[in-house]
């Protein structure tokens, strides 16, 4: 494994850290891309993270994950990162969005389609990713690879970057890098807070079992991982 470890860390080392490896990503290839997770969790980090120095305008950014929700929905990670990341010097990034419009009714064959279609949206990303960061939850799921889930055999098993998962156990289908896109990142960057979260971080990083998806990221050789402890 190829993790280090930051304990008490802040938002802002989070940011500042962040900002140093899309600065030089830019140093290096003349731009940068990096893969966001949403919910509340994050928020403080992406309004420090705005008002880091650096050329925004040579920075790609898109979700991790994203619920099947209109933009304007209170679920939806794109309204997220554009009201709280976005802002600002930050609003000159290019910010890649997995769908448009939706449909109304969701099956294996519309979300195959949505997949479809947000895999041809990506496919100018600046690649690979310079950083993923990740959160996780407390069953361990990170991205949308929610244990045992529909979808999630699939999203840690294919070459593909993208797939879709329906949670067994939170609202609303998702869109998701699969397990083979977020390794495939110059940098993952896992983020863990409280004492609940700690317990399962700790028990995912014995060994690599499926019904921890963060454990697939901990247990892996190829990309470097930051895991920030506050």
């Amino acid at each position: 494994m190829a993790i280090t470890e930051h304990t008490g860390s802040t938002p802002a080392a989070i940011a500042a850290h962040i900002a140093s490896a899309l600065r030089a990503a830019i140093a290096a290839r003349g731009r940068a891309s990096l893969a966001v997770s949403g919910g509340k969790s994050p928020i403080p980090m992406f309004e420090a993270l705005r008002e880091q120095d650096l050329d925004w305008s040579r920075v790609t950014v898109v979700l991790v994950d994203e619920r099947v929700v209109p933009r304007d929905h209170q679920a939806s990670n794109t309204g997220l990162v554009a009201r709280h990341l976005l802002q600002g010097a930050a609003a000159a990034a290019r910010f890649v969005h997995f769908f448009g419009e939706l449909p109304a009714q969701f099956n294996a064959e519309v979300l195959d389609a949505l997949v479809q279609d947000a895999t041809r949206r990506i496919a100018d990303l600046p690649w690979p990713l310079d950083v993923a960061v990740l959160g996780m939850g407390e069953d361990a799921h990170t991205a949308s690879l929610f244990p045992g889930a529909p979808g999630y055999a699939r999203a840690i098993a294919t070459d593909d970057p993208l797939a879709w998962v329906v949670p067994d156990t939170a609202p609303h289908a998702r869109l998701s890098f699969t397990l083979h896109a977020l390794l495939q990142a110059r940098e993952l960057l896992l983020s863990i807070s409280g004492d609940t979260k700690l317990s399962v971080y700790r028990r995912a990083a014995e060994k690599a079992d499926p019904a921890l998806p963060v454990s697939l990221i901990l247990h892996q050789t190829r990309t470097p991982v930051s895991v920030w402890i506050g």
